[in-house]
């Protein structure tokens, strides 16, 4: 049996989203568990226990399907029970979810020292081209983004491209939180490997609620300086 080559990433399971029919990679996907008493809650991290189901529906599309009870219907079929329930506010449940997960994530780099904070510091990290993925607070104004942004494509050569950091989902105060640091209105990934762990939810966020930024921009954002970016569909 050929070994694997060392760039060769461990493969990741296909899934099929309930309500659409397409099949993509169950990280880029949202897990739906089912609770003891036949709820739906949503998995997003994929561990809980027994039988899912996987969605890569937006919001909207999440409404409307519930809405129209297509939703209880995919579910029956999914858990082979006609007894399922789906709560009604699902949709804000994984919305709610998803940021935490972001959150979350971006709190384990932080301590694990893969990202900096400050102006000046990420202006620096980012002109000597040591950045991986530049974040931004929602309420970060236009005028300090578009300078991160500036100094980003400095140091990947990549002037006159337009190439910009993520307009995150939440404020200074949700991302200050979350880092256990102070003003945190920017934020500078500076491992790779950390830069892929974050677009993971980063990007599946975006997909669901959508956010100033596309999923195409998001995905170039970090792929542009060697971030392994699971495929998102717009």
């Amino acid at each position: 049996m050929p070994r694997k080559a060392p760039n060769e990433t461990r493969h990741t399971p296909v899934r099929r989203c309930i309500l659409s029919g397409e099949r993509d990679e169950s990280l880029a996907l949202i897990r739906l568990a089912l609770s003891p008493d036949g709820v739906i809650l949503p998995d997003i991290h994929g561990k809980a226990p027994g039988r899912g189901a996987w969605i890569g529906v937006s919001c909207d599309e999440l409404q409307t399907a519930q809405a129209k009870g297509r939703l209880k219907s995919a579910l029956s079929r999914a858990f082979k029970s006609g007894k399922v329930a789906a709560p009604g506010d699902l949709s804000a449940q994984i919305a709610a979810a998803l940021e935490k997960a972001l959150l979350d994530r971006l709190g384990l780099e932080a301590r694990a020292s893969n990202l900096i904070c400050g102006a000046d510091k990420i202006d620096a990290a980012a002109r000597g081209g040591q950045v991986a993925l530049l974040l931004h607070a929602a309420d970060a104004s236009e005028d300090g983004a578009k300078k991160r942004d500036q100094s980003w494509r400095v140091g990947s050569d990549t002037e006159g491209s337009g190439k910009a950091g993520i307009r995150l989902p939440f404020d200074r105060g949700a991302i200050s939180a979350a880092l256990g640091r102070a003003n945190a209105v920017h934020v500078a990934i500076t491992d790779k490997k950390a830069a892929t762990r974050v677009m993971h939810h980063l990007g599946r966020w975006i997909k669901f609620n959508g956010c100033s930024n596309s999923v195409a921009e998001a995905e170039s954002g970090a792929q542009d300086n060697g971030a392994d970016i699971p495929a998102l569909n717009e």
